[in-house]
């Protein structure tokens, strides 16, 4: 998978951040916050802020314990909402094998053993050392802002994909993204902190809502 871009529910207003698969026929979009839709377009964009701001510092973090993050996999939805795991190597130990990529190195949708793997991972566990790879519990707006600034791949079940996905509309996709970038150009400071505070009390509330990271 990889990330198309940052969209905007018209309804909500929130930032949605749109998954796509190697074929380009199915996109998983996940709704997120404005703090972290900031951090990943921050990782988009590629241009170094004047001070390291959070994922900047989990990178250099990860580098300075000689980690390497090889992968981040999102592979379940629970009670609506995305869950995902970084895989972790010891820096200069070696590549985690790439698993089963329908196209391009590093940017699937995961199958088969990658998929049995990541569905026998013990629940109680955030952390697990197999060899030299670790698995550590994140959110997936987390794994996908610390994904873009190492060029890590970003995975997901075909069962989530499946589950979650929808048609790719390039035309719809990219006013979307358009209407983001305004809305982000216009907001003050203090109208991002009334919108967070006003979406509180509606969590948890209402029919059916979108799945969140």
């Amino acid at each position: 998978m990889h990330v198309a871009g940052i969209a905007l529910d018209a309804a909500s207003r929130s930032p949605i951040v749109l998954l796509r698969d190697p074929s380009g026929r199915r996109q998983v979009p996940i709704w997120i916050d404005q703090a972290q839709a900031h951090n990943i377009m921050a990782g988009i964009q590629d241009e170094p802020p004047p001070r390291p701001l959070s994922h900047d510092l989990m990178v250099a973090l990860l580098e300075a314990g000689g980690l390497s993050l090889e992968r981040v996999i999102i592979h379940a939805i629970e009670e609506n909402t995305f869950r995902a795991v970084l895989k972790l190597g010891v820096s200069g130990a070696g590549s985690e094998p790439s698993g089963d990529a329908t196209e391009g190195e590093g940017e699937s949708v995961m199958k088969d053993a990658d998929q049995a793997e990541a569905q026998s991972r013990p629940d109680d566990e955030s952390v697990q050392n197999t060899a030299n790879i670790q698995e550590v519990d994140a959110r997936p707006s987390d794994a996908i802002a610390l994904a873009i600034r190492t060029g890590s791949g970003i995975w997901m079940l075909e069962e989530v994909v499946a589950e979650a996905s929808i048609p790719v509309d390039a035309e719809a996709d990219s006013e979307e993204q358009d209407a983001f970038r305004r809305f982000l150009d216009q907001v003050s400071p203090a109208a991002l902190v009334r919108h967070l505070e006003s979406r509180q009390p509606e969590e948890g509330s209402g029919a059916d809502p979108a799945p969140e990271g």
